[in-house]
């Protein structure tokens, strides 16, 4: 499990010697390609942490169409937080884009560990705060940036994912349509035609 030893060692800072037993604190479970961890309607029950492949978590609105909400490639974390920790009916899905590796973490895994290691409280803390600045930070783009800045920061976000899911779902994590998106690429690649010249 090298990615979650990874960011508990290096992000939060757990004892290197005691980053193996935090194994004990969650599951492990392959997700197929299209495979589902949650659904519209269930109890969300656990934070879902990428180790290998790549998850989305989206809504799909009365005309069916699909609103990604966020992407969790590797060492990224996603779940319904407001299903998980109010015990609400979801009304998100999360799916695997990829076949992937899960590990399925309690509520209380980070709970644990800082009652474990009391140090990592100040770490486990920033990070939630950058959590949530970044869900303030995705409404404000949708709400007022152009869609060509809304994609740059897709880009700076998910560095790795232009090659790994297709444009249409790029695009609805954008908040527009595939043919929207095409126009921006090609406004980009002149400008940087324009540059490099």
């Amino acid at each position: 499990m090298k990615n979650i030893n990874t960011y508990l060692a290096n992000i939060l800072e757990v004892p290197v010697e005691n980053v193996s037993a935090c194994s004990l604190h969650y599951e492990v479970k392959k997700v197929a390609k299209n495979d589902f961890l949650l659904r519209y309607g269930e109890v969300c029950r656990y934070n879902f942490f990428v180790e290998k492949g790549l998850l989305k978590m989206y809504s799909i609105d009365k005309n069916g169409k699909e609103h990604i909400i966020q992407f969790a490639p590797e060492s990224w974390l996603i779940s319904d937080r407001s299903s998980l920790y109010f015990n609400e009916k979801s009304v998100y899905y999360i799916e695997a884009v990829e076949d992937s590796e899960v590990l399925l973490l309690q509520p209380d895994f980070f709970k644990k560990l800082v009652e474990q290691f009391p140090n990592i409280a100040p770490k486990n803390d920033i990070l939630l705060q950058k959590h949530v600045r970044s869900l303030q930070n995705r409404i404000n783009s949708l709400l007022g940036e152009t869609a060509e800045e809304r994609y740059l920061s897709f880009i700076k976000m998910y560095p790795d994912l232009l090659l790994r899911v297709p444009q249409w779902m790029i695009a609805s994590y954008l908040g527009i349509t595939p043919e929207s998106l095409s126009r921006v690429r090609k406004e980009l690649a002149k400008k940087n035609f324009v540059t490099n010249k």
